[in-house]
């Protein structure tokens, strides 16, 4: 059959996805096949494809379809997240290109623009998956507010309320001013910042003397209720018991003495702020000090900070800095580097605020979840971050649930009329029955009560996804979470084992008593080749769909993966795709070569052949097992360069030479049949990687009937091989490049023939492939002698002697001067050696190992020379 020259990736994937989504060819229902389940981490309804996807979902395709191929019914359920924060400011700065304040909006009306955005522009994302080959079963998308889950979230809250794991309360929490919103702690990023330590004097009530303080941040000032001082400082044992005035607002504050105070920071002594510090908070509650919230939600000052009034925190510390030096109370500002937090989500800068939340317990749920990490029922690859989970979940603290947003699960808390009582149900019905129980009011009406305005954290519906997925927490006992939970895999980022990893974990123990997934393997991050983060602002991060417009898909998977450690960074260059794409060119070309040699049913099959076939046969069963072993590890970048290597060196590079005919010479039928059946296993072995490449030729290859796919044919099993076989075919090759070396240093043609003397010395020696030898080196003979052989050139393997009789093939005065000058370089490198060994100090000194080393240069330089000797001389 007529095969094109070149290979074209766009054509033929555009072709083959239509193909495999046409016959269903990922679609999985419930049988009698074990299931292989794999739950893509739902990347946000607003994303579209980084590089970060790529990597992620390429290893995530790899493992579904190799599982697809082992005869397992293979599940991979895709679907999006609805990403409270960053989908509802995408809707607000929307709304405002069009001239509309959400805050004029109900909440009904803005839900509806919210849900219109989602229908127009969320799920791009799945579609490009599409491009990268994403063998997902699409009928199964899931969006985390679709009606099951949504509800699956509703009746988790409602559950861990009645059982006492939820809870109400005011707490400092993560303020995201720009979001308007709380933010848990794990979605808070911190920074190193060059900032400046402002030292401030506070003067004593009713005395001329002040104490001066050091604060990073002079406008929160304004909210301070005391001062405190280390008890055994004693620099302050006077002004204990003493009041200070608080600059600018002269609000008179008690000097408090507390252990958690740093003698050595600042000047020793710590304005509090109970309502905008931790740390403060903590001290405000033991000493029952006021709390003063000078900040509206969007970081102005409100009314209580009494200065100031609705403008910006940063633009209020330029001007609080300079009143405070006009009118005295600035002593020094000092340079300073200290850790900011920042909104993951918005970038903007936390601002610690006093709350009401909603919050969830986490000692005791968390506490089989750590177990079962620990005890290794769940695998983490690489192991590394079993530790950095663990020192997390014995450190846990309650999560903050709640969102000040409009957009995801809404609180399903109803309050009473005219009171902060509520009740907790799964709908405003069921909510009504509950409040007439708690008032014994049995006039109550729908309209009397009102639902909380907050929403759930976007985390709080993901860290179900393995399981409402499959509706488990609806139906409990339904077909699909009893066959495909547990899942097998998850692969994420290292970035999210907290948010959500670890949630994942302790929702699948509460809710199914087991685990949602058996292993958990964590990617590297996408950097360029500097190492620095891929972003926007750097333009350093490619377009992923126009990688693969000029890669190819299968030569974008293929590069991205062969440089990307599990865990481990990868640093991203335009070779890499490049490399994949000419690896694509190399299997097409391998194919053609292979089609286009004519046939003869009638002569015989050369022994070099046989001898071939025998050898890639054991060749190809090592492979599958070294490749078994590397996925069983989640070594997915070695076993991507296992598959790599094997075609590249030992299918092209030496078995199509061992059993090609002579130029425009047939090839004998059985050899034929037998390559394109080893082409048609390594094409079975590759597809998981390279999905559409291998589809093509595996069509081209052999007909086939409609329907019939490489997505859904068995992967090559392990046989039994030959390791002595192997290691003499090793010893051949070489020969072989020995052979060819001696050919090419002394100008031979490598197609002149030359004969070949073997002085067998050890028990390595056979005869086995010597048919090999004789085609690919070319050799005409091959004479086993039992001493040396004058006028040759020589070479030792395995201890065995082999020459190779020059006669008139060389030019003998040219190859003794290149001789003479190889053996003067190597006297000269053997005497600086002996000058170290001879040196007394270096090897009394030197490390054992390196002396050894030395040694070992003296030994092969010796041998080196006494070689270059016997040369010399034979030529002569």
């Amino acid at each position: 059959m007529e095969i094109a020259s070149q290979y074209n990736p766009q054509e033929t994937e555009n072709k083959w996805y239509s193909y495999w989504l046409e016959n269903k060819l990922f679609k999985s229902v419930p049988d009698n096949r074990e299931p292989y389940t794999i739950v893509i981490p739902p990347p946000n309804v607003t994303g579209v494809l980084h590089m970060g996807h790529m990597l992620n979902n390429t290893i995530q395709d790899i493992l579904v379809r190799r599982a697809r191929m082992q005869g397992k019914n293979a599940c991979w359920v895709p679907g999006t997240d609805h990403a409270s924060i960053a989908t509802e400011a995408k809707v607000v700065t929307k709304l405002k290109s069009e001239g509309i304040d959400k805050n004029n909006l109900s909440r009904d009306e803005f839900m509806k623009h919210a849900w219109e955005w989602k229908e127009k522009h969320g799920g791009i994302i799945l579609e490009q998956l599409k491009k990268l080959g994403a063998s997902c079963d699409w009928d199964r998308t899931r969006f985390t507010m679709d009606e099951e889950l949504y509800s699956s979230v509703i009746k988790v809250f409602v559950d861990l309320y009645n059982k006492g794991k939820i809870y109400r309360g005011i707490r400092m929490v993560n303020w995201d001013p720009s979001a308007k919103t709380a933010v848990s702690d794990e979605e808070v990023i911190y920074k190193e910042e060059q900032s400046k330590l402002y030292y401030l004097k506070y003067k004593l009530e009713n005395e001329d003397d002040y104490i001066t303080i050091a604060t990073t941040r002079p406008e929160t000032i304004l909210g301070d209720t005391a001062v405190c001082v280390h008890p055994e400082d004693e620099r302050f044992t006077k002004l204990h018991g003493k009041k200070v005035i608080v600059p600018l607002v002269n609000r008179a504050v008690p000097i408090i003495q507390d252990e958690y105070v740093d003698r050595e920071f600042g000047t020793g002594a710590l304005k509090i702020t109970p309502a905008h510090d931790i740390h403060d908070y903590e001290i405000g509650q033991k000493y029952n000090l006021q709390s003063i919230d000078i900040f509206n939600d969007d970081g102005t000052l409100n009314e209580s900070a009494e200065l100031y009034i609705g403008q910006d925190r940063f633009e209020v510390r330029k001007l609080i800095t300079k009143q405070l030096e006009e009118e005295g109370y600035l002593a020094k500002i000092d340079d300073y580097v200290n850790k900011v937090g920042f909104s993951e989500r918005t970038d903007a800068a936390i601002e610690p605020k006093l709350s009401m939340q909603w919050f969830l317990k986490m000692d005791e749920l968390s506490k089989p979840a750590l177990e079962n990490v620990n005890n290794d029922n769940i695998n983490f690859f690489p192991k590394k971050f079993k530790n950095v989970y663990k020192h997390w979940m014995e450190n846990i603290k309650d999560w903050n649930i709640s969102r000040q947003l409009w957009w995801g699960q809404r609180i399903p808390a109803f309050y009473l009329p005219n009171s902060n009582e509520f009740v907790v149900a799964e709908n405003i019905e069921k909510a009504l029955e509950l409040a007439k129980e708690k008032t014994g009011n049995k006039n109550l009406q729908l309209s009397d009560l009102k639902q909380d305005e907050d929403v759930l954290d976007t985390w709080f519906s993901s860290w179900l996804w393995p399981i409402s997925v499959f509706n488990g927490i609806n139906e409990p006992d339904n077909e699909e979470i009893k066959y495909y939970y547990p899942t097998n895999d998850i692969v994420t980022g290292h970035d999210i084992i907290f948010f959500w990893i670890a949630r994942m974990i302790i929702s699948g123990y509460e809710y199914r008593k087991e685990s949602p997934f058996k292993n958990v393997y964590f990617t590297g991050m996408v950097r360029d080749k500097q190492g620095r983060k891929m972003s926007k602002q750097l333009g350093n991060s490619p377009d992923p769909l126009k990688l693969i417009e000029k890669y190819g898909a299968d030569g974008v998977r293929i590069g991205m993966l062969l440089c990307s450690p599990a865990g481990g960074d990868l640093l991203y260059d335009d070779k890499l795709p490049e490399q994949g794409r000419n690896f694509s060119n190399k299997i097409w070309n391998a194919f053609r070569l292979v089609n286009q040699w004519p046939v003869d049913e009638k002569i015989p099959q050369p022994e070099a052949s046989v001898r071939a076939i025998k050898w890639f046969e054991n060749k190809f069963s090592k492979m599958l097992e070294v490749l078994d072993n590397q996925f069983v590890e989640f070594r997915i970048s070695e076993a991507v360069m296992t598959v790599y290597k094997f075609f590249w060196d030992e299918f092209s590079a030496w078995y199509l030479e061992m059993i090609k005919p002579a130029y425009q010479q047939p090839i004998d039928a059985l050899t034929y049949n037998k390559t394109l059946e080893f082409f048609d296993k390594i094409l079975r072995v590759l597809h998981p990687f390279m999905p559409f490449i291998t589809e093509e030729i595996w069509q081209l290859i052999s007909e086939r009937k409609n329907g019939e796919s490489i997505v859904t044919e068995q992967i090559p099993s392990i046989s039994n091989y030959d390791e002595d076989l192997l290691n003499n075919c090793e010893m051949v090759k070489e020969i072989i490049s020995s052979i060819r070396n001696i050919k090419k240093e002394k100008n031979i043609p490598q197609r002149e023939n030359v004969s070949l003397k073997v002085n067998p010395n050890s028990e390595n020696y056979n005869n086995y492939a010597d048919s090999i030898v004789m085609k690919l080196a070319g050799v005409e003979s091959i004479e086993v002698v039992d001493n040396k052989v004058d006028g040759a050139a020589s070479f030792i393997i395995k201890g065995n002697e082999y020459y190779v009789p020059l006669g008139n093939l060389i030019n003998k005065e040219e190859e003794i001067k290149k001789l003479q000058k190889e053996l003067d370089y190597t006297n000269g490198f053997l005497q600086s050696v002996m000058k170290k060994l001879s040196n007394e100090r270096f090897v009394n000194n030197a490390p054992e190992s390196v002396v050894a080393i030395e040694k070992s240069k003296q030994a092969e330089a010796e041998s080196k020379i006494v070689s270059l000797e016997e040369q010399i001389k034979n030529l002569k």
